[in-house]
């Protein structure tokens, strides 16, 4: 795989400014540069429905007067070749006299899928793919998981103990761990596409579930996993003119037209035992356009979605205390051997205040990104 260069990497950070702005689309920057090295504009891309990265970066050197005709474009991701909120951005560099695109991967989305490249080379526009991929892929791991394999991206989070315990068995979690891994915490729901988790959460805790330790252009969806509809209509999740999916299996129509008064949409997902069906909830959820849902919830539902192999990467925060018998981070158990464990790959071990921090994935979970 071709070596980013720095025009690359300063595209991939503007990529990363959007990082909570995007959702559903991908997170994607670009870098204008004329033959003799001098940037002429960036850009990234902005909320869904605004311009894309091309676009803006675009904007920028026109705002500064500077001509982008021959320049070279390094975009993080395939320009767009189809009308969708917006115009195909291949066009745009097309008709700005752009002679050379470097892009770090091809777009996975069927409605683009290489067809930006082959329109830019039919008009003479040199082509470059490869630098970068990885990082970029990475950057938007969730959009290519919804098109590639029509799921989001499960990314299960947890505080707890040394010793593994979330909570103690009277409730009592809050608070495990400290103000500064909360607010990391936070900073992870914001680059979510939606919030997941169980109604037993909802019964014991009320959480709200939005992201308030750090500044974001937009707020998460919040997803619940109710099978009886037992959601109060005072819940404090229902924050108004936030998406509110609740997923039940039991029917229930009072309550039902009571929580859609409230802007709730409620969906009815049973499987075989009269629950709701999550591998169903999940593709549910990628025809909605979400990208990576981030679930906060307890070890029942943990050990539910871990069991039927749908989490893809935990983030753990873990205190340096010891809290002996309560509940787990999964109840999923129990095994009969070692081997039937839930094998994991560490991406990162790092300490946050005074407490550590785990990025674990899913071995062989990511596949997706290179067959993409």
């Amino acid at each position: 795989m071709p070596s980013s260069t720095p025009f690359m990497q300063q595209a991939l950070g503007l990529a990363a400014q959007a990082l909570f702005l995007t959702s559903p689309n991908p997170r994607v920057g670009c870098v204008l540069v004329s033959p003799s090295g001098e940037i002429l504009g960036r850009g990234h891309t902005q909320r869904a429905g605004g311009a894309h990265a091309e676009i803006m970066a675009l904007r920028d050197a026109a705002s500064a007067g500077r001509d982008p005709r021959g320049a070279t474009a390094y975009v993080t991701l395939e320009p767009c070749s189809h009308q969708g909120r917006t115009g195909p951005c291949c066009e745009a560099l097309i008709q700005a006299g752009i002679a050379k695109v470097v892009a770090c991967a091809t777009d996975p989305n069927p409605l683009v899928a290489g067809q930006g490249f082959e329109r830019l080379r039919s008009a003479g526009v040199d082509v470059v793919v490869g630098p970068g991929a990885e990082e970029s892929r990475e950057l938007n791991i969730g959009f290519f998981s919804r098109m590639v394999r029509g799921t989001p991206w499960v990314r299960l989070k947890v505080a707890a103990s040394l010793d593994g315990t979330t909570a103690l068995n009277n409730g009592a979690s809050q608070w495990i761990t400290s103000r500064t891994a909360r607010a990391d915490g936070h900073a992870w729901r914001a680059r979510a596409c939606a919030v997941l988790t169980g109604i037993g959460t909802v019964l014991d805790d009320n959480p709200r579930l939005d992201v308030r330790e750090v500044s974001t252009p937009r707020q998460p969806h919040v997803v619940v996993v109710d099978s009886q509809l037992q959601l109060p209509l005072d819940a404090n999740l229902l924050i108004a003119d936030r998406p509110c999916y609740i997923y039940a299996a039991a029917q229930n129509d009072a309550k039902e037209t009571a929580l859609k008064e409230r802007g709730a949409t409620v969906v009815h997902l049973p499987n075989a035992q009269g629950k709701v069906d999550l591998p169903a909830m999940l593709r549910d959820l990628g025809r909605r356009g979400v990208n990576e849902l981030h679930v906060e919830a307890g070890h029942k539902l943990n050990g539910s979605l871990v069991r039927e192999g749908l989490v893809d990467e935990l983030l753990v925060y873990l205190a340096p205390r010891l809290l002996g018998p309560g509940l787990g981070i999964a109840n999923f158990g129990p095994l009969g051997a070692l081997a039937d464990g839930l094998a994991l790959d560490f991406q990162s071990v790092e300490t946050l205040g005074p407490d550590l921090r785990i990025v674990a994935r899913v071995q062989g979970h990511d596949s997706f990104l290179g067959a993409a």
